[in-house]
């Protein structure tokens, strides 16, 4: 009768744990169909790319942005892969300033001096923990390195400044100053017009 007793017992015990195994195992493959299924798309219509360069001796910032980005909407696994090799163009008539003096001025004098002058073209790259830019503008492929932030998994920014020398345009951006040289003299009567230029890119990455 013990005998019985102590089988019942182990049955019972055997077929707990068996339920849990089974529990445990059908919330790890949900677990993981769900992890599976996210995804991070980057859409142009989620992207904006502003600008930032200065004039003056004092270094006063002129801000602007490029309103047309274009590009193929790309998902990844992650944000990284998402991201990771995406090709962009950016037709130079969307400059954008809120001044329509300014903008003439900018797409005339400075990419109208400037080699292939309709549009930008690059490719961000994720390569050992880090992103980049490789960008082509007046003929001249040149790496941008991108400080990039990305919070909650969605939301992205990525920095950078160009170097202006890089890309072979100090030529271009001396003709821009000679047209802006009294718009870019300070109080202390010298026009100037600086070579590094501020980028910030900014997207959302979308599930669907």
């Amino acid at each position: 009768m013990k005998s019985i007793k102590f089988l019942s017992v182990l049955l019972v015990i055997s077929l707990v744990f068996t339920s849990c195994k089974q529990e445990k195992e059908k919330e790890e493959v949900k677990k993981e169909t769900v992890e599976n299924t996210i995804k991070y798309i980057v859409k142009p219509e989620a992207t904006s790319v502003k600008w930032t360069a200065y004039k003056t001796t004092e270094k006063v910032p002129v801000g602007g942005e490029f309103t047309t980005l274009n590009f193929k909407e790309k998902e990844g696994a992650s944000p990284s892969e998402a991201l990771n090799n995406l090709d962009f163009s950016i037709p130079i008539s969307s400059l954008f300033t809120k001044d329509e003096s300014r903008d003439e001025k900018l797409k005339t004098s400075f990419f109208g001096a400037m080699l292939n002058t309709d549009l930008l073209k690059g490719t961000i790259k994720y390569m050992d923990n880090a992103y980049i830019a490789s960008i082509t503008m007046n003929g001249v492929t040149a790496d941008l390195p991108l400080e990039v932030n990305i919070t909650d998994e969605r939301r992205v920014t990525m920095k950078g400044t160009m170097q202006l020398k890089d890309w072979d345009a100090l030529g271009a951006l001396e003709t821009l100053n000679k047209a802006c040289f009294d718009l870019h003299k300070g109080a202390d009567g010298v026009s100037k017009t600086w070579e590094d230029v501020a980028i910030e890119v900014s997207t959302y990455l979308r599930d669907k």
